[in-house]
């Protein structure tokens, strides 16, 4: 299998952005982890492959612990990101989860994981070479009757008014379109990347899952917003312009520069008309 890749993010740099985003999430994806817990059997044994900051696995620990326990085990290849989610996760296990981290890379032919009732990658996939290869090795840590779950896809997150006041209207818009381009770019540069013509739910058939099913979390934090989302937005305009900057106009540079800086008269941290609406989709399938 290809290798995977980050390409140019530090991920370990973007850790307030990560936990943002987790505390922003964590309301919509509760119920996608009891859902998810509540098809695999007692005390499951959880891997959660690129966990991140931890707030996915912050919501299995705390559905264990309500019930009989289990074991969450995180697997990140970024060390600072796996310390934050092994720290973020032991505050809400209790006595009854245990908590296991691995430095690792999904791709990492000598990674050693623990057989899993429930395997779960988050925006994971799309940074592997070759996505059905990976599908196929995540399938592999599972034990029979096992659970592989995966939210790629889904409907982007809006967070900006069509007119802002600075730049031409359709700023967010334009964003998006570039970040489209840069991924379009991350994709093929990935070392032996490798086409996946068709869509999640077939892949997952293909790695030889069965009862597959795709559905959706809603992600809707409605205008004014909160601080922790305004600050957020700002982190997400920001970024979007440094990762997909050569794809924008020099204006809407020009723009999310006054946008995302706390002396402009067009910070948005000043705003009370942001908010944040979108939906994961998340897909999964059983081993037989």
């Amino acid at each position: 299998m290809s290798g995977h890749t980050h390409g140019d993010i530090d991920w370990a740099d973007r850790l307030a952005q990560l936990r943002m985003a987790d505390a922003l999430d964590a309301a919509a994806l509760a119920p996608v982890a009891r859902r998810l817990l509540g098809s695999v059997g007692e005390r499951p044994t959880v891997v959660d492959v690129g966990c991140g900051a931890g707030g996915m696995s912050v919501l299995f620990a705390r559905e264990l612990a309500r019930g009989g326990g289990g074991t969450v085990v995180l697997l990140d290849a970024t060390p600072k990101l796996l310390a934050e989610a092994g720290r973020a996760v032991g505050e809400v296990a209790g006595e009854s989860v245990e908590v296991v981290g691995l430095l690792g890379d999904l791709t990492d032919p000598a990674l050693d994981v623990p057989a899993a009732d429930l395997v779960w990658a988050s925006g994971v996939l799309h940074h592997v070479g070759d996505q059905q290869a990976a599908l196929r090795t995540l399938g592999g840590l599972l034990r029979p009757g096992g659970v592989l779950a995966i939210s790629e896809g889904g409907l982007e997150m809006r967070c900006l008014p069509w007119e802002l006041g600075v730049g031409r209207p359709g700023l967010e818009q334009r964003l998006l379109a570039a970040r489209a381009s840069w991924f379009e770019r991350m994709r093929a540069g990935i070392p032996g990347s490798v086409a996946m013509p068709y869509g999640w739910p077939r892949a997952l058939r293909e790695a030889g899952l069965h009862d597959v099913e795709s559905f959706g979390a809603l992600i809707d934090h409605p205008m004014p917003g909160s601080d922790l989302l305004r600050e957020y937005v700002v982190h997400r305009v920001g970024w979007f312009a440094e990762s997909a900057g050569e794809w924008l106009a020099a204006d809407d540079r020009a723009a999310v520069a006054a946008l995302t800086d706390p002396r402009s008269p067009d910070f948005l941290g000043h705003r009370d008309d942001l908010y944040l609406f979108g939906a994961k989709a998340i897909h999964c399938g059983r081993l037989r």
